[in-house]
C-alpha cells in the first residue's frame, strides 16, 4: 500500500469488480427464473400480499427493508423488468465497460445493482433468507467505491473488503466452536458431505474418504477460519515496514482461504457463498514490485494508469486519487467503521448471532454458517397419483433438480446458481411443522400449475393434474462402494412414515 492509494492491488480491484458483478448477474438470472412462481402474484408466498399487509398499517413499514416496490406497485412484469436491468448492468460491469469511465460511473452502476437486488430480497421472505443474500448486497455496496481503471483503488475500500472477509470467515469459525460438539471433536466432516443441503457430483466420494482425512478437513477449516483471517491485514504493515513481505503474507492468507473454498465448491452446492468468498479473498492479493504506473493497459483518455491528472481534480500526495473521490471513499469508510460496531461485538459475544443484519441497509453484517452439522439425512418426497382410490393407487414421485430423489441419480453441480425451492425442502425436516409455502406447493401440484412445475426436474404426469398427492419421509445415506458396484446406487434410502396423507384439490378450494 502507498498511503491513500492501494497501488499494488490493481489486480485485486479487477477481480472484485468483475467477480462481484458476475455474482449479481447470476443472482438476477436466478430471480428472473424463480421469483414469480415462488413469490410473484400467484406464487407460493405472494410478495404483493406482504406489501399490502405492510401498507395497511404504517407501523409495519420497519418490518421489511428498503425496496422500490414500496413506492411502485409490484407486478410480475415489473419484477422481470428490474431483473433484466440488473442483468444488463451486471454484464457491462463484467465486461469492464463502466470501469473505463470516471469513477462515479461504476459507482452508480454498482449502487443500482445494490438497490435493485435489495428491493427483491427485502420482499423475498423465507426464499431469500440466506446469509449470502446480505453478503452479496454488502459486497456490491463496497464495490461501488473501488474506482476506475485510470487510478489506483482507494486503500480504505480495499481494507474494508478485508474486514468483510474477516467477518465472514472468522465469524463462521467462531460459530462452529460455539456450536455443535462435532466441530470440537473433529467429527463434523464425517457427516457433512452426506447431510449438507444439496450435495454435488463429488460429495459421495468425499464422504467415503477415511476418518483421518475428515479430521484433517476439520482442522484445516478451523485454521483457515480462526487463524488465517488475521493475516489478511498484513499489507497494512507496508506503511511502516518496507519491502514485499507484508503483501506476500496477505496474499498467502488469501490463497489459503481460496483453497479451502475451492474444496467446498468441489464437494457441495452452496449457491454463490463459496464463490463470493473466493472473489472477496482476492482483495488481499497484491502484485509485489508492480506499481500502478506500470500496471494495466491504459485509461479511457489515453493516459497511463495511475498517471496523476493535471488541474484541481487530483493531488499527487493522494497517490493519483481525485480529491472528490478521496472525500467520497473516506466518508464511506467512516460510515462502515461506525456501522461495524455491533458486528465486532457479535464476533466475541457468548450468544453469537449468525447471518444477522444490524441496520436496514444490510451493511456491516454478521456472518456464519453450519454451527451444527446434521448427522442423519431425512428427505420429504412428494408423490402423486391419477387413480381415484388412494388406497390402491400407483404413486409416482416428483423429482427436484438438486435435492436427492432417484437413488441412482448422481447429484449435479448447480452452484453458484441458487435453487431456492430445493434448499427450502432441505430445511423442512429440521422444523417442527410444515411451512405455509409447502402447503401451497402441494396445491399448485394438484393444479398442475405450469410455472411451479418448471421449478422441478420432472413432472411424472407430463402436465396432467393428479387426483391425489401425499408426502412420505425417507432416510437417505450415500451408498457404500460395494453397494454402488452391486446395482449402481448412489443413495440408499428407507421409508420412515407418511408425513401428509393423500389430499386432493377439493381440500384446498373447499
Amino acid at each position: 500500500m502507498d498511503g491513500f492509494a492501494a497501488v499494488d492491488f490493481w489486480l485485486a480491484r479487477e477481480v472484485l469488480q468483475r467477480g462481484i458483478a458476475a455474482l449479481y448477474l447470476i443472482a438476477f438470472i436466478s430471480t428472473l427464473n424463480q421469483f414469480r412462481p415462488l413469490l410473484g402474484e400467484h406464487g407460493l408466498l405472494p410478495a404483493p400480499a406482504l406489501l399490502e399487509w405492510v401498507r395497511s398499517a404504517p407501523a409495519r413499514a420497519k418490518l421489511i427493508r428498503p425496496t422500490l416496490f414500496r413506492r411502485v406497485r409490484y407486478t410480475d412484469r415489473r419484477l422481470a423488468t428490474l431483473c433484466w436491468i440488473g442483468i444488463a448492468v451486471s454484464a457491462l460491469l463484467v465486461a469492464g465497460v463502466p470501469q473505463l469511465a470516471p469513477p462515479w460511473v461504476p459507482m452508480l452502476a454498482f449502487l443500482a445493482l445494490w438497490i435493485g437486488y435489495m428491493s427483491i430480497s427485502s420482499i423475498g421472505q423465507t426464499f431469500y433468507g440466506f446469509g449470502w443474500e446480505m453478503l452479496l448486497l454488502e459486497a456490491g455496496f463496497l464495490a461501488a467505491f473501488l474506482g476506475s481503471r485510470d487510478q489506483p483503488p482507494p486503500s480504505a475500500v480495499i481494507v474494508l473488503f478485508w474486514w468483510l472477509v474477516f467477518r465472514l470467515e472468522f465469524g463462521a469459525g467462531m460459530i462452529k466452536m460455539r456450536g455443535g460438539r462435532e466441530w470440537r471433536d473433529l467429527t463434523a466432516l464425517m457427516y457433512h458431505h452426506e447431510t449438507q443441503p444439496m450435495p454435488g457430483p463429488l460429495s459421495r466420494q468425499a464422504h467415503l474418504l477415511p476418518k483421518w482425512f475428515h479430521r484433517g478437513e476439520a482442522i484445516g477449516s478451523h485454521f483457515a477460519q480462526l487463524v488465517v483471517p488475521f493475516f489478511l491485514f498484513a499489507p497494512v504493515l507496508g506503511l511502516w515496514i518496507p519491502g514485499p513481505v507484508p503483501g506476500i503474507v496477505g496474499t498467502a492468507a488469501a490463497a489459503i482461504i481460496i483453497a479451502t473454498q475451492l474444496w467446498l465448491v468441489l464437494t457441495g452446492n452452496f449457491a454463490w457463498l463459496n464463490w463470493a468468498t473466493i472473489v472477496l479473498a482476492c482483495s488481499a492479493v497484491s502484485v509485489p514490485g508492480v506499481g500502478w504506473e506500470t500496471a494495466g493497459s491504459g485509461s479511457a483518455d489515453g493516459r497511463a494508469p495511475g498517471a496523476v491528472p493535471s488541474g484541481s481534480h487530483a493531488l499527487a500526495w493522494l497517490g493519483g486519487l481525485p480529491l472528490y473521490w478521496f472525500v467520497i471513499t473516506s466518508a464511506v469508510a467512516l460510515l462502515l467503521v461506525v456501522l461495524s460496531g455491533p458486528a465486532l461485538r457479535n464476533l466475541f459475544a457468548r450468544r453469537q448471532l449468525m447471518n444477522a443484519s444490524f441496520n436496514r441497509w444490510q451493511l456491516a453484517n454478521a456472518y456464519g454458517a453450519f454451527g451444527t452439522v446434521t448427522r442423519v439425512r431425512v428427505e420429504y418426497v412428494i408423490e402423486g397419483t391419477v387413480d381415484e382410490d388412494p388406497g390402491a393407487a400407483d404413486w409416482r414421485e416428483y423429482e427436484f433438480r438438486g435435492k436427492p430423489g432417484d437413488v441412482r441419480r448422481v447429484p449435479r453441480q448447480f452452484a453458484p446458481y441458487h435453487l431456492r425451492l430445493d434448499w427450502l425442502m432441505w430445511f423442512l425436516p429440521l422444523g417442527r411443522s410444515l411451512d405455509d409455502w409447502f402447503t401451497m406447493l402441494l396445491a399448485r401440484l394438484l393444479e398442475a400449475d405450469a410455472p411451479t412445475l418448471a421449478l422441478l426436474r420432472r413432472d411424472p404426469f407430463g402436465g396432467e393434474r393428479p387426483r391425489w398427492v401425499r408426502v412420505v419421509s425417507y432416510r437417505y445415506r450415500f451408498a457404500s462402494r460395494a453397494e454402488h458396484r452391486a446395482d449402481g446406487a448412489v443413495w440408499v434410502r428407507d421409508r420412515r412414515s407418511e408425513l401428509v396423507r393423500p389430499v386432493s384439490l377439493e381440500r384446498f378450494v373447499g
